[in-house]
């Protein structure tokens, strides 16, 4: 497949029966776009109706699709299937009459962009609309904003007060930091006092249209940036959906954000244990029969969330459970952090968003083109309360924004939309060749979809993300932790994860030709290095399993904003300290990895949590206990003391 060059050029493909009319048509618009010297180029080919999907797939290029068929409901059938394999594609009908027109407008307004009239031939006239169509999926309006503001060299008397660099420039101390950073990027870390650069907070100008934009390119209704990362963004969701004691509906495997959302919303979760696949210590999906058992037991449930992929790459059959949760009342959030790249590419839809889902957020940052921390919020929700929404978002959000964090948003959006389906057919080779490969060394393993799922979730339609790998290292006879530093010390290369077993790699749109060869090269030799040490295959050590989430005694956010006591967590024989069992925490527990809390404010300890906990802290050493109260160098909990618990309320069972 081919990559468009430095200097893109947008192809254009006629897709007609006749032959010879097809060619004709072809070349005269091909001249006139020689004619206009158009920028970017536009080259024209041309197609038979049943060769026109195979081209859109084979051509990353492909921007522009010309349908010229005689038949409506043809010419329909043939936009509806090429907007279903890349929605990003611009497609235009070539009609006899007004009658055609009302026909293909009843039938897909929303497939097809515009139309022309075979009895108005006007190649120049057709080439210049269809310029204009690239011109306008491709505008990036903040970017452009900023960086003609930037060329304007403006003295800065406002914020910030590096003043465009120049406090860095000339010092003996700091100027290092000025090369380092550069002199574009200095001057463009710019403030809310200039006004052309519109605000995040009450967009109208700039940024409003480049929001516009991604809304088109992602199918939301509507799309806000976050330059505070997707955890902020789940965070301004609850707050306008849930009021203090509203029911959420929620995944236990999800990110310690939605967490931290539930006790700054006041709601009451209901926590879904999700699947466990013990073997390799990773954390999949929620069983979709307890799912739909939730939603069924609480009825008064305002909000579901899920996590939708997950971190190792398993995302869930979204379509049925949102189908459930939307008759129940319930309004459905996916949080796609890992998984914002799936709109451009057909292996990897349908994304949450076309299953239905009210709201996503994605950190596009993590899989595309933008910078840290800057992520989307989108919606699809039929009953948004935009004004409540602008409220808790500019409640989170900064008043001094890093306008660089919203000109990468802009930027990743118009990457995804003209290039994103050739980069992603392009990393998802290089994934299929390095399972390929690693499998081949006999000493690593990339684990496929049936061996990272748990049992009682294999009817679910679950699915791979194939961007994403999971390398089963225990027959190496290399410790995880011992791996990982080998490959960052002698290797040069950093990984996403790893567990006991496995290591996790991701392929994203930065992957290159010769990251892949440096990846293999390194996994090959540590491979030759373990059988010619003749290492023996490390037994398999499982993590301690995680207990079942116990019950609530009172609401999080009440027994989290409690002053409470601290307790050990061993007593004075290095034991579990009984006189945590039955009380109520004060805080969020998370070991990390895998990031799951095993206690959240308001949950009851019991001596399965207690027993787990120590295990964790006194055998894994490689795992971080967030949460944790540490008191002349020993870990405590922070539990409500017993008058503050008799004054909160209790929730039923509690």
């Amino acid at each position: 497949m081919s990559l468009p060059s430095t200097d893109p050029v947008v192809h254009l493909l006629v897709v007609g029966h006749d032959e010879a009319g097809r060619a004709a048509l072809v070349a005269a618009l091909a001249a006139e776009a020689c004619r206009a010297a158009l920028r970017p180029a536009l080259a024209v080919q041309g197609a038979a109706p049943g060769q026109a999907l195979a081209a859109v797939r084979a051509d990353a290029a492909v921007q522009l699709v010309l349908i010229d068929l005689h038949q409506g409901d043809e010419a329909v059938a043939l936009a509806q299937a090429l907007a279903q394999c890349r929605p990003e594609l611009s497609i235009y009908l070539l009609l006899d009459d007004d009658d055609t027109r009302g026909l293909v407008e009843a039938l897909a307004s929303e497939r097809v962009d515009g139309y022309f009239f075979r009895s108005d031939a006007d190649p120049a006239g057709w080439v210049r609309i269809l310029a204009a169509e690239v011109a306008e999926t491709a505008a990036t309006p903040f970017y452009d904003a900023l960086r003609a503001y930037v060329a304007q060299a403006k003295d800065s008397w406002h914020t910030p007060g590096h003043a465009g660099g120049d406090a860095y420039r000339a010092s003996p101390w700091v100027g290092d930091f000025h090369d380092f950073v550069g002199e574009q990027m200095l001057r463009a870390d710019l403030s809310v006092s200039v006004p052309q650069l519109d605000s995040l907070l009450h967009p109208t100008g700039v940024i409003a249209q480049a929001q516009r934009l991604a809304a088109q390119a992602f199918g939301a209704r509507r799309t806000y940036f976050a330059t505070n990362g997707t955890s902020t963004s789940n965070k301004v969701i609850f707050q306008t959906l849930l009021a203090p004691g509203d029911t959420l509906l929620l995944d236990r495997n999800c990110h310690k954000s939605v967490h931290h959302g539930v006790i700054l919303s006041g709601a009451r979760p209901v926590y879904l244990d999700s699947s466990v696949n013990e073997r390799h210590g990773l954390f999949g999906p929620v069983p979709r029969a307890r799912v739909l058992q939730a939603i069924q037991d609480h009825p008064e449930a305002r909000v579901l969330i899920l996590t939708s992929c997950t971190y190792d790459g398993l995302r869930y059959e979204l379509a049925p459970i949102i189908e459930a949760a939307h008759a129940a009342g319930i309004k459905v959030i996916v949080d796609e952090a890992w998984y914002g790249h799936a709109r451009f590419h057909p292996e990897l839809r349908p994304t949450a968003l076309e299953a239905g889902a009210d709201y996503v957020t994605q950190s596009t940052h993590k899989v595309l083109s933008a910078f840290s921390q800057a992520s989307m919020i989108h919606v699809n929700d039929p009953g948004f309360d935009e004004h409540l929404f602008r409220e808790n978002f500019n409640m989170h959000a900064s008043t001094s924004p890093q306008y660089g964090l919203i000109a990468s948003l802009d930027v990743a959006r118009r990457q995804a939309v003209m290039e994103g389906y050739g980069l992603l057919e392009r990393s998802l080779g290089f994934a299929a060749e390095l399972r390929e490969k690693i499998d081949a060394t006999g000493v690593f393993r990339v684990l496929g979809l049936d061996e990272l799922l748990a049992d009682e979730v294999r009817s679910d339609g679950i699915r791979l993300d194939p961007t994403k790998l999971t390398i089963d290292i225990s027959a190496s006879g290399w410790g995880a932790d011992e791996l990982r530093d080998e490959l960052i010390e002698r290797f040069n290369i950093q990984i996403e994860k790893n567990t006991h077993s496995t290591l996790t790699l991701l392929l994203t749109i930065g992957t290159t030709r010769s990251k892949v060869s440096r990846l293999f090269d390194a996994m090959l030799r540590l491979a030759r290095q373990a059988q010619k040490e003749r290492r023996e295959p490390r037994p398999a050590a499982r993590l301690p399993r995680i207990p079942h989430f116990t019950r609530l005694a009172c609401l999080p956010r009440d027994a989290f904003y409690e002053a409470g006591e601290r307790l050990a967590l061993l007593d004075d024989s290095g034991l579990p300290n009984p006189a945590l069992v039955g009380r109520v925490c004060c805080d969020q527990i998370v070991p990390y990895p895998p990031g799951i809390p095993v206690l959240v404010p308001g949950q009851v300890i019991d001596a399965a949590i207690l027993g787990y906990l120590v295990r964790l802290l006194q055998s894994q050493r490689s795992i971080e206990l967030h949460g944790l109260a540490m008191r002349d160098g020993e870990p405590h909990l922070r539990v409500l003391r017993e008058a503050e618990r008799a004054r909160l309320r209790p929730l039923d069972g509690g």
